[in-house]
């Protein structure tokens, strides 16, 4: 995400989602092959699924309406500063303070927690210094918030964009199948070079719909089809830019979301991480400054779910020490996207980099 990302901000997304959508199994399946190749064409996808290409596109446009399902695209962690920021609110400022939270673009996840603290934000910088005052200024001088505490990321081994839903048949997989390069990538601790015009203003467009074909790019930017397509192929091969699908995970069965602090000796917090991130609970994976060096999400389904995956740390990492498991309540925000309590997509906050 960078620092002018978006700066011709788009007004949030005013679509009420459809409260009696639901996933099929078949939308299942669906998501699953966008987020194997969140650009393919109607006709592979289809091919993947066992459907007409026609099918495909208008039950991937169910869900986009009902904002069960969306392709979004952001910036490449190589070049933003994320920090990890707990929030601890008053008594009866938590609403307040998540919709404050909520509507800054440089916050671009929010999740209300169980534990020691309430929220857990995920933030973006230029660098370390933006960082601190930002969230000193900015969220801790919010009134109702009583304290904060930033953990800075340093390595990402896996994120949203590498999990999947694991909905489709082999065959279907087989047919999306790309080589997948490491998804190991350090954090900046500055920015570098920022993107041209140009990119950013695709990079704008793509957070909307990272569906949107060459032609329409070309014509919302100005720039020939062509160019478009030499931009963003150039993008994604130099790790510039993620796409990917997300969806309301609570309504696909996967209704228990968990935060672990997790403690590895340091020698072994690359392998642990790498790890940790190929597992198909695991969302997010990343070592974080402080004394707990691994922070973990995953998606269960359901509270029983807990106690079996543990299991499976313990047995499958001996080193691995939990030292706090957090359940998130809910979550109003991701990656820009604005989620009501079933985690359907409700509008869109753009993504921007705070302004010093």
């Amino acid at each position: 995400m960078q620092e002018s990302f978006s700066e011709a901000a788009n007004p949030p997304d005013s679509r009420a989602a459809d409260p009696d959508v639901r996933f099929t199994e078949l939308d299942l399946a669906l998501v699953e092959a966008l987020q194997a190749a969140p650009r393919a064409p109607w006709s592979r996808i289809g091919r993947a699924l066992g459907v007409d290409a026609t099918t495909a596109a208008r039950r991937w446009e169910r869900l986009r309406a009902g904002g069960l399902a969306w392709v979004t695209a952001y910036d490449a962690a190589k070049s933003t500063t994320v920090g990890y920021v707990e929030v601890r609110c008053r008594p009866r400022s938590l609403e307040a303070v998540t919709t404050a939270v909520t509507g800054l673009p440089w916050v671009f996840n929010v999740d209300e927690t169980t534990g020691d603290h309430d929220l857990l934000l995920q933030v973006a910088a230029a660098d370390l210094p933006a960082l601190g005052r930002s969230v000193n200024r900015a969220i801790g001088g919010l009134r109702g918030v009583r304290s904060t505490r930033t953990r800075l990321g340093i390595t990402l081994y896996g994120e949203g964009g590498d999990w999947r839903m694991r909905a489709m048949d082999p065959s279907g997989r087989a047919e999306l199948a790309t080589p997948r390069a490491s998804r190991r990538a350090v954090y900046s601790a500055h920015m570098h070079d920022r993107p041209s015009p140009e990119d950013q203003a695709l990079l704008t467009l793509l957070g909307d719909d990272g569906r949107l074909g060459y032609t329409e790019l070309g014509a919302a930017t100005g720039m020939s089809e062509h160019t478009v397509r030499r931009r963003l192929q150039r993008m994604v091969r130099d790790g510039d830019i993620t796409i990917r699908c997300d969806l309301a995970h609570p309504l696909a069965g996967l209704s228990t979301m968990l935060i672990y602090r997790i403690a590895v000796p340091h020698a072994w917090t690359e392998a642990t991480g790498n790890a940790l991130a190929r597992m198909e609970e695991v969302r997010l994976c990343v070592s974080v400054s402080g004394p707990d060096n691994l922070l973990v999400m995953v998606w269960l389904h359901g509270l029983h779910a807990i106690d079996p995956f543990e299991a499976v740390l313990a047995e499958r990492f001996p080193l691995l020490e939990i030292r706090d498991r957090t359940v998130v309540l809910r979550s109003p925000k991701r990656m820009g996207r604005l989620l009501d309590d079933a985690g359907r997509a409700t509008g869109r906050v753009p993504l921007a980099l705070p302004q010093p």
